[in-house]
């Protein structure tokens, strides 16, 4: 092949349009996240008093971090589909919400009396917390994976525990919708722990499945 041959066809290959791995990856998750949604409100459904509840100060914070917890998830998610990932600014959101939170359970210690630190802390149904996140997330984290390996991620296993933060999000946000401890004490303590869970089970998966 001559020089002015190979040129040519690297300009032509330049024109072709890239693989659009930020729409994939959105579509296959949000096709998992459509699915444990149709789930969850046939099977589990909202606490009997939400439309009455999400007006109270804890219930609305709470639903605001485990939500824009989930719009960052699935952000970077996006973003480590794609071999030039920038993940700095939804890694620092999420820093920030964090901070949000842990503000919010320090001003409930002042609020309330200490004798009731304990009660709101460990609410009524922490082991079932630990368990319906993760369960919640399955379906997500399981879509998440089968779009990043329609992606370029450049470390598996980052990849993975970023799929895996998505789903817990997700998990998280529709478990929130149920629970009745809304305690930002208890939002603190346990859903990062149940979330830990799943971004761990992800970073497994991922190294194994994403590897290129």
């Amino acid at each position: 092949m001559k020089t002015r041959d190979l040129i040519q066809l690297l300009v032509e290959d330049g024109k072709q349009p890239s693989s659009p791995l930020g729409k994939t990856v959105a579509l296959v998750f949000l096709g998992g996240v459509a699915l444990i949604v149709a789930f969850f409100a046939i099977f589990v459904g909202m606490r009997p008093d939400f439309s009455e509840a999400i007006w109270t100060a804890r219930v609305g914070f709470k639903m605001a971090i485990v939500i824009a917890l989930a719009v960052a998830g699935f952000g970077l998610l996006l973003q480590l589909g794609r071999p030039t990932a920038r993940v700095a600014p939804w890694i620092w959101f999420i820093v920030a919400l964090a901070a949000v939170l842990l503000t919010g359970s320090i001003v409930e210690l002042f609020m309330i009396p200490s004798d009731r630190w304990s009660n709101n802390l460990n609410g009524s149904n922490r082991t079932f917390c630990l368990v319906a996140i993760p369960a919640l997330s399955i379906i997500p984290l399981v879509a998440a994976i089968v779009g990043l390996r329609n992606g370029a991620p450049i470390n598996s296993t980052l990849a993975g525990a970023g799929a895996g933060l998505a789903a817990g999000a997700v998990g998280a946000t529709l478990y929130a919708l149920n629970c009745n401890n809304d305690s930002p004490l208890f939002v603190a303590a346990w859903y990062p722990i149940a979330i830990g869970f799943v971004v761990l089970t992800g970073a497994i998966l991922g190294r194994t499945t994403l590897r290129w």
